[in-house]
């Protein structure tokens, strides 16, 4: 199939990869690294953000508010400050789809206005105000799950059936969708790995992944570097590459249709032998 992404088309018959690009100062992987002096540093995002599209990124996902477990929230003008520099300098520079992280209303309709082409929203446009802006954009939105909050979200999180509820609530979010005017083929939808899941949630929803498919909206999956793969196989974050390369993989082959991730090269080698191998 193929979505409509402001001035691009994705092709999502096959899998493709999300380059993320965190331009907060505590992201849990790369927080920092694009700050000089306390500032943010436009050339190091726009060298970072050329370099993911070489590398095979169809998407590149900018982010100003840190959503990692225990993370605090950011004000709106903080969360503009941090995003509008970076999407505004992609949009003009690089041809590629730029995916704005927020649940902010403002930032969506500023971000749009800027030539970004895709909104993904950890909290499924929940927040006040969000899915009357997200329909306003014309853009496709990702619709994660996430059970509470970021701040305290990894607390105690409770399922019954992990998968079911996750189905059920991603689908109550498409019909929200749906009544606003935002069609199912501007969907995508992210089980939210991590978010408000313990180890053997996610490793239970990752194991039943394909039946997802079963809401006909594209899947999105966001494992690089997770914590989980920490914890299971005893890695730093800068050791959890093998990890991240082979949930990429299983999710691929659960139906994944976009792969979140940090390292993009290597993402793309694996999506590319598994396409050779299925021809």
């Amino acid at each position: 199939m193929k979505m409509i992404c402001g001035k691009h088309t994705l092709d999502l018959s096959s899998p493709i990869v999300m380059g993320v690009l965190n331009t907060t100062p505590d992201s849990f992987s790369d927080g920092g690294s694009y700050y000089q002096g306390g500032r943010l540093d436009l050339s190091l995002v726009l060298r970072r953000a050329e370099q993911m599209l070489g590398e095979g990124a169809a998407i590149i996902d900018v982010g100003g508010e840190s959503t990692r477990p225990g993370a605090s929230p950011v004000s709106e003008q903080e969360e503009l400050d941090r995003v509008m520099p970076v999407v505004e300098a992609i949009c003009v520079n690089l041809d590629v789809v730029v995916s704005v992280d927020t649940s902010t209303p403002v930032v969506m309709r500023e971000a749009a206005a800027s030539g970004a082409g895709l909104i993904n929203d950890v909290r499924a446009l929940e927040r006040d105000g969000a899915l009357e802006a997200a329909a306003l954009t014309g853009l496709p939105v990702c619709l994660m799950h996430m059970q509470g909050q970021p701040g305290t979200m990894q607390s105690a999180p409770v399922y019954e059936q992990v998968v079911a509820e996750i189905a059920s609530y991603l689908a109550g979010r498409i019909e929200a969708c749906e009544a606003q005017g935002i069609g199912r083929g501007r969907l995508i939808v992210d089980p939210g790995f991590g978010f408000g899941k313990t180890d053997a949630h996610n490793l239970a929803l990752l194991r039943d992944l394909s039946q997802l498919r079963s809401l006909d909206i594209p899947i999105l999956v966001g494992l690089s570097r997770k914590s989980m793969i920490g914890r299971l196989l005893g890695r730093e974050v800068s050791e959890r590459l093998p990890g991240s390369l082979a949930l990429a993989m299983l999710a691929a082959q659960r139906g994944a249709k976009i792969l979140r991730v940090h390292d993009v090269a290597e993402t793309a080698d694996v999506l590319r032998l598994q396409q050779i191998v299925g021809e």
